[in-house]
């Protein structure tokens, strides 16, 4: 019995569809100094804006996950709340200031030193003794000398006197919704414009 011969294609095998491939994410850290944490919270309360702006940047380093400072990663933007009052700050915002593309002052405190900064106007002995001695709530009245206890310095100063600041976002706290604005304009690749609409707080 004859085989019969098999007829080869000659169709071109249909081409295997190209999937683009997913854009990295921004690599952010945020880190808190002297501040309240005011700002971190309106960070949080983005809310559902989380959910998207998850999948555009991973938040490698902060506070809210609870990292270590030893552990600080490189990454391309970097979000900072609080100013500058003792050594440990100072040497925490320059390691990260290194570390990052992009440094963002976040808040009244990063920029303009605003409650914190308070002190300034006091000797540092002053503040000392009024804190840890005469203070009404103080048990103890003894000021702190252990070389665990970061020195404080004698005036309280925003970022932007110590390290190099890219962008400023005042406010006390700014708001979610300026919070936003501003990350999805640095996003886009455009500084953003605070203006009279975004800079309101009533």
């Amino acid at each position: 019995m004859s085989k019969t011969p098999v007829k080869k294609s000659t169709k071109k095998p249909a081409a295997k569809p190209v999937v683009a491939a997913a854009a990295p994410k921004v690599k952010v850290a945020t880190m808190w100094l002297s501040g309240c944490s005011g700002c971190h919270m309106s960070f949080l309360d983005l809310d559902e804006r989380l959910v998207d702006l998850s999948k555009l940047v991973e938040i490698l380093f902060s506070p809210i996950v609870d990292t270590k400072v030893k552990d600080m990663p490189y990454v391309d933007v970097g979000i900072v709340e609080g100013c500058v009052n003792n050594t440990d700050q100072e040497h925490e915002l320059k390691m990260l200031r290194e570390r990052c593309k992009l440094l963002i002052a976040l808040g009244d405190c990063a920029v303009t030193g605003n409650v914190p900064a308070l002190r300034n106007q006091f000797t540092l002995k002053d503040c000392l003794i009024r804190a840890y001695e005469q203070a009404e709530s103080n048990k103890i009245c003894c000021i702190p000398n252990d070389p665990v206890v970061p020195k404080l310095y004698p005036k309280a100063r925003p970022l932007a006197e110590v390290v190099k600041v890219d962008v400023s976002i005042p406010g006390c706290p700014p708001d979610a919704d300026t919070i936003w604005f501003a990350l999805t304009e640095l996003l886009a690749g455009r500084m953003p414009q605070l203006n009279e609409k975004n800079m309101r707080y009533d």
